[in-house]
Order: C-alpha cells, then sequence, then structure tokens
C-alpha cells in the first residue's frame, strides 16, 4: 500500500468514485420506509432493501456505512478526499415520482451530514429521482446550489429507459447549467443476459453496461444538445475508449441510423467525457491516456467494493511513463478543475 505521508504543498489526492450509504438513511428507511415506498430486511449483520415492492437490492455491505474503516482505508492507500456518491442499488428509480423526490432529498441531506463529520476528507455527489426528469432537475439544483454537492450519480438506465430518452432533457439541461459532475455507473448489468456464473455479471456485464450507456449518449445525440456536459464514466469507461474507430465507421457509412444525431464523429464526443482509473492494469491505463487525452482521467476506486481497487494511488504511479505534471493531474488537477467549476 502507498504511504500517505506526502509533500505538504501538492494538490490533494481526489478520488471520484467512492460509494456510501449514510447511517441515518437506514434508520430513517427502517423507521419510516412507507413514506418513501422502500422497505428494509435485516439478516445475518446486513441488509437488504425492496423498492415500490417490485426491486429487491443485494446484502449491503456494512462497510459502506463505517466512516472510521473508511478513513483508515483511505490514510493507508494516499487518497485525501472521497467524492461520495450512493450505492447504485439505492437509486431507486423504480419509485413514483412524489416518493422518490422525498427519497433523494432525504438521502441528500443524509449524505451531506456525513461528509460534514470530516470536512477536509469528502465531497459528494447526490441522488436524484431521474424517473421523473424535472422533479430530478429541481433537486439536483437544490442539491448543488443549496447544499453544496458537487454533482450527482446516476445509472446506466432508468428504470429500463437509456439516457437518450428525450423526456431527460430537462435533467441534462440543469446539468449543464450547474456544470455539475455527472457520473455514470452500471446498474443491472446486461439484464436479460445469464452473465451469473463466474462473476460475468460484474468482470463483463459492467463494464458492457457503461459501454452500451455511453453509446446512447454520443449516438442520442445528448452530448451534442448538451456539450456544457462533465460527463464522468466509471471503469475506466468500459470498453467505449477502445471501440471509437469502430463507432467512427458507422458514423461514416451512414450504419442503420449511427449517424442520425450526429454532426461530428463519435471519437469527438468520447474525447469530452471523463473516464476513471479503475481498470486493474497500467498498460490499459496508459492506453486510456493516450485514447482520450491526460486532461480526461480522474483517479478512481470503487470504495469498498471487492471488484475496486484498494490501492488507486499506486495503481496510477505504476503507469509506464505517466509522471510529473501529467501524474499529478490524473490524481488531482483534472478532478480539482471540474469541482472547482461546479456553478454554485
Amino acid at each position: 500500500m502507498t504511504d500517505h505521508r506526502e509533500p505538504a504543498d501538492r494538490l490533494p489526492t481526489i478520488d471520484v468514485h467512492a460509494h456510501c450509504v449514510p447511517v441515518d438513511v437506514m434508520d430513517t428507511l427502517r423507521a419510516d420506509g412507507g413514506r418513501y415506498g422502500i422497505e428494509v430486511a435485516d439478516r445475518d449483520g446486513r441488509s437488504a432493501v425492496l423498492i415500490a415492492g417490485r426491486v429487491q437490492t443485494r446484502p449491503m455491505f456494512p462497510a459502506l456505512m463505517d466512516l472510521p474503516r473508511r478513513l483508515a482505508a483511505m490514510d493507508v492507500a494516499g487518497v485525501d478526499v472521497q467524492v461520495l456518491s450512493s450505492w447504485i442499488d439505492l437509486t431507486a428509480y423504480a419509485l413514483e415520482p412524489d416518493a422518490g423526490a422525498r427519497y433523494a432529498r432525504m438521502f441528500n441531506e443524509a449524505l451531506v451530514a456525513t461528509a460534514a463529520t470530516a470536512p477536509d476528507r469528502f465531497r459528494t455527489l447526490a441522488t436524484v429521482p431521474l424517473q421523473a426528469p424535472d422533479p430530478a432537475a429541481h433537486e439536483l439544483r437544490h442539491a448543488v446550489s443549496s447544499l453544496g454537492m458537487d454533482g450527482v450519480e446516476i445509472a446506466t438506465t432508468v428504470d429500463g429507459r437509456e439516457l437518450d430518452d428525450p423526456d431527460m432533457a430537462p435533467f441534462w439541461s440543469a446539468a449543464e447549467e450547474l456544470r455539475a459532475l455527472v457520473v455514470v455507473h452500471p446498474y443491472a448489468s446486461l439484464a436479460g443476459r445469464d452473465v451469473s456464473r463466474y462473476n460475468l455479471n460484474n468482470l463483463v456485464g459492467n463494464p458492457a453496461e457503461t459501454t452500451i450507456a455511453t453509446a446512447h449518449l454520443v449516438h442520442g445525440g445528448v452530448l451534442e444538445r448538451h456539450p456544457g456536459l462533465r460527463v464522468v464514466l466509471v471503469h475506466g469507461g468500459g470498453f467505449a475508449p477502445y471501440q471509437m474507430g469502430r463507432w467512427d465507421r458507422g458514423y461514416s457509412a451512414a450504419a442503420d441510423g449511427a449517424e442520425e444525431h450526429l454532426t461530428r464523429p463519435p471519437s469527438d464526443w468520447v474525447r469530452q467525457l471523463w473516464f476513471d482509473t479503475v481498470l486493474h492494469s497500467s498498460a490499459s491505463l496508459r492506453f486510456l491516456v493516450e485514447a482520450v487525452g491526460i486532461g480526461q482521467v480522474v483517479l478512481g476506486s470503487d470504495y469498498p467494493f471487492r471488484m475496486g481497487d484498494p490501492d488507486p494511488v499506486a495503481t496510477v504511479r505504476a503507469v509506464p511513463g505517466l509522471e510529473g505534471d501529467d501524474l499529478a493531474r490524473v490524481l488531482s488537477g483534472n478532478l480539482t478543475t471540474l469541482l472547482e467549476e461546479v456553478r454554485r
């Protein structure tokens, strides 16, 4: 593991991809879950929730709620700041709009209160009821302007709808106006495919899910209509950076609508996204930097999950040829700039 002690004049290392469930959220849901349309079941020291009577989450890792353990892990790994976001299973897009808005407000207030216990170590991303785009836009504005949050984490699909659904325009407009971070995280990966064996739902499904969501953002023209968006893709962007040439070929060949909503090649838009470093390979990280540019790569860990990177700073430091100012940009500078430019 990395020694946390570093020169005092360096920028802090900032991890954009770290999940957290405030203890207060679970206590509130146990006491008054009916108000939010969410039921909690506790078993063998772990909790799961049933959302809107039809979406069952996985059992929750206790580490999601353990702040002393989190801070200790950050110290060991040399991570100064985590940008906290919800566990994606708790996004709760299955809720009715009113319940979803109540739940998002409660969750965001609890997450901000959690971060306030160590304000020099934590930043926060909101959750919003994206199943109702107008209330989602309202909650994002409140989260950034009133609660001081830095943006939002969203899932790759919204209760079965893709991210280029025209109804989502109010949310994208609000995110662009605020210059808020929008971290896109896989959820229900490759639904309908049997990827239950060999952990393929995670090993293959999660990066594939991110790739599909990215393709909808690009080919659906969301990024053309909202060029000021600050979208961050986890797990290194899935397979998207590796397949930009194929996407460009579809655009130039006008293959079955691949060009319909675009005036520029898809790779132009992919290179305006940001990508975290959770690739588990120094060679893959080197390729990512060369494919999208040094300014588009930001530190990530996927804390506290077993498929995360427990030593993300060391992973980045191990990338061949990544040193000096370029190393500093990935570890801190790129994300620091994004956070400073959020319009409060």
